[in-house]
């Protein structure tokens, strides 16, 4: 992908009508129909321009998805402010998660379980750099892990107010994050591949029960 400074308001324009595009393309049609032409038509210009912008039509979905996760990362510090201790904390930023997950299950798909480009932490960083806007102004401690597109790494950073509070040892938290990864990707996948059909407040209710039950587990062995 080219480099394009957040300051060139032409270029971030021309970026943002294509992004755009390709998340009226998956609205209409679904993620495996995003392509260069049909995004490019849809955008009022030719394929030819799109390639100067992306390298292909995987980051075009990559961006388009993150476009679509915005909502989510401003959520996430009102979300999450109602925990009285590190415990709630953590099970509320996996239940805050899961519901936006479970309202647009193809882009979660798309961004954390699905390949769909090269290095997506680079196009990530990429993509903050010239909308800091939809990052909005989360907590310090919760950027790394707001910023990183790998399920297991953003996991094992939300644990860690847990470890540092000595509620769970490094290697319980490990397993901890391990089982909630493992039954998030699935119930995802199950959603995807139609095998279930729940709603977004029962997938929501029934992963954050799991987590509560796992965290609680975890903690009470501990002790």
């Amino acid at each position: 992908m080219i480099d394009i400074d957040k300051k060139d308001i032409k270029k971030k324009r021309i970026l943002k009508y294509f992004i755009q595009a390709t998340k009226e393309v998956i609205e209409e049609k679904g993620i495996k129909k995003v392509t260069i032409r049909n995004v490019a038509k849809k955008a009022g210009y030719n394929s030819a321009t799109i390639y100067n912008y992306f390298d292909n039509y995987k980051q075009l979905i990559f961006f388009a998805s993150l476009d679509f996760l915005s909502d989510y990362i401003q959520a996430m510090p009102d979300y999450i402010k109602k925990a009285d201790d590190e415990i709630e904390r953590f099970i509320l930023m996996w239940e805050c998660f899961c519901k936006y997950t479970f309202e647009k299950p193809n882009i979660y798909y798309a961004i954390f379980t699905e390949k769909l480009g090269d290095h997506p932490e680079t196009l990530m960083e990429k993509y903050f750099q010239i909308f800091p806007e939809k990052l909005g102004d989360p907590p310090e401690r919760l950027v790394p892990m707001l910023l990183d597109p790998d399920l297991s790494r953003r996991a094992s950073i939300a644990s860690k107010p847990l470890i540092e509070n000595g509620y769970l040892s490094q290697k319980k938290a490990d397993e901890v994050d391990n089982m909630i990864t493992y039954i998030y990707h699935g119930m995802l996948t199950l959603t995807i591949n139609n095998r279930i059909n729940y709603s977004t407040d029962e997938a929501v209710n029934k992963i954050t029960s799991h987590i509560r039950t796992i965290v609680n587990d975890a903690i009470c062995c501990e002790n």
